[in-house]
């Protein structure tokens, strides 16, 4: 009994105090459906959304870089990588929309935002400081229920349902989140990591998380 409690704490590492990851970087060194990092927040509702982070993979097929879902919806909000090396998925309240023709080179550093509001269901994706055209994907009605925020999994069920097929292997920096649409200002500050507000929602510099698995701490590339 001992051992067994012993593994469950080496293998669920849990910050109940907020930690300023700067300067740090999630290493995710393999397939898997289980591995990934919950990010814990206190909010139940949003009538829009945010999410920027930088990563680093050397995948050509599809992956999940942010998933949040709630219980009556497994894709309330997802940024992911489609299985076309050029195009980003977005999902919000399970609805969809593809972003094409963007330039995602594996082996480089990305950075990449996604945004949507329920007010007149628009969405847009910011790839290396640029950004697309905006996409209708879903209006009328907000992100609402218990959160469940993951970091290199989809979740097909609230907190769970992971696939190996869609499991992020790389590197992921610099998350925040807002519980609004960034202006084009702050959308290019955040770009140029350079003076932008930091996430209300989440904080990479105050952020709580949860890690499940084998995925690393460790300090951020000095090439990024």
């Amino acid at each position: 009994m001992e051992k067994l409690v012993l593994l469950s704490v080496m293998l669920a590492t849990c910050f109940a105090a907020p930690q300023d990851l700067s300067g740090k970087v999630f290493i995710f060194p393999k397939e898997t459906n289980k591995d990934h990092v919950k990010l814990i927040t206190s909010r139940n509702g949003f009538s829009a959304m945010t999410v920027c982070l930088r990563y680093l993979t050397d995948l050509n097929r599809q992956y999940s870089l942010f998933s949040l879902a709630t219980p009556t919806h497994d894709n309330d909000f997802e940024i992911c990588k489609a299985k076309n090396s050029a195009a980003i998925i977005m999902h919000a309240r399970n609805a969809v929309a593809t972003f094409q023709s963007l330039i995602l080179p594996p082996n480089d550093w990305h950075a990449v935002c996604g945004t949507w509001q329920s007010e007149n269901g628009l969405a847009q994706v910011w790839v290396d400081g640029k950004p697309t055209i905006k996409r209708y994907i879903h209006s009328g009605e907000p992100i609402s229920g218990v959160i469940s925020s993951i970091l290199g999994q989809e979740q097909d069920t609230h907190g769970g349902g992971f696939h190996i097929s869609q499991a992020f292997i790389g590197m992921i920096t610099k998350v925040h989140a807002w519980d609004h649409v960034l202006s084009d200002q702050e959308f290019k500050r955040y770009m140029d990591d350079s003076g932008f507000t930091p996430g209300n929602v989440y904080n990479w510099r105050n952020l709580e998380y949860e890690i499940q698995g084998q995925i690393y701490l460790e300090n951020e590339p000095i090439v990024m």
